[in-house]
């Protein structure tokens, strides 16, 4: 089999190329996801083609397709890098696919996890649906985000005043307030993720020390 015809076609993140082959059937691909160091002749036309270099073009074209469906998935809201993994599988791509797609779009800052594990947490906050820094940092690691970028994201989210009131808001549900005289409070709310400075600015504001229930 050989290429026939060869087109370089627009696109906003990459080059792409329509190839055309002898047996009538055609590819639509972006030469970034062609193996590193591959031959440039390769995309000679009248060249033969080995069974390799129909691979290599195969894979090419199947990363352009998935590409194309997680750049759609970006523009309606911001992804984490291991749920559009699951949304492109899920959709029928090749997994090796994916895993080039979401590598490359890492690169370019087109998927952060630390981006959108910030504006989870926010949107959290927002809704009052934060519990507390800690089960914020569980929910994020069940969501495939790694434990530096959920604790970095949590230090950009939760600002002294912002935590403060969480931390108020976590002392008025009914699970903080059981009396168990063999825990004491600031270690409660220091196994809840609550900084030391917030814990002690509750301890001056309310005027006494919350050593136990």
């Amino acid at each position: 089999m050989t290429i026939v015809s060869l087109k370089t076609e627009n696109s906003q993140n990459n080059r792409l190329l329509k190839l055309e082959f002898s047996d009538g059937s055609s590819l639509l691909l972006s030469t970034v996801y062609l193996p590193e160091g591959i031959d440039p002749a390769i995309l000679e036309t009248g060249r033969e083609l080995s069974a390799g270099d129909e691979e290599a073009f195969r894979f090419a074209a199947a990363c352009c397709r998935a590409e194309k469906a997680a750049a759609r998935l970006i523009a309606r809201a911001e992804q984490s890098s291991f749920g559009i993994t699951i949304k492109l599988e899920r959709r029928g791509h090749d997994a090796a696919a994916v895993k080039a797609v979401v590598s490359l779009l890492s690169d370019k800052n087109l998927l952060n996890d630390e981006r959108y594990a910030e504006l989870w947490i926010r949107s959290r906050l927002k809704g009052r649906k934060a519990p507390s820094p800690r089960l914020l940092l569980v929910s994020l690691g069940k969501r495939g985000i790694d434990r530096y970028s959920s604790l970095n994201a949590l230090k950009n989210a939760l600002d002294p005043e912002t935590e403060y009131a969480l931390l108020l808001k976590y002392l008025k549900k009914p699970a903080a307030s059981e009396r168990k005289p063999e825990i004491s409070l600031r270690s409660r709310l220091k196994y809840a993720g609550f900084s030391p400075e917030a814990i002690e600015r509750y301890t001056d504001s309310t005027g006494e020390e919350i050593c136990s229930f």
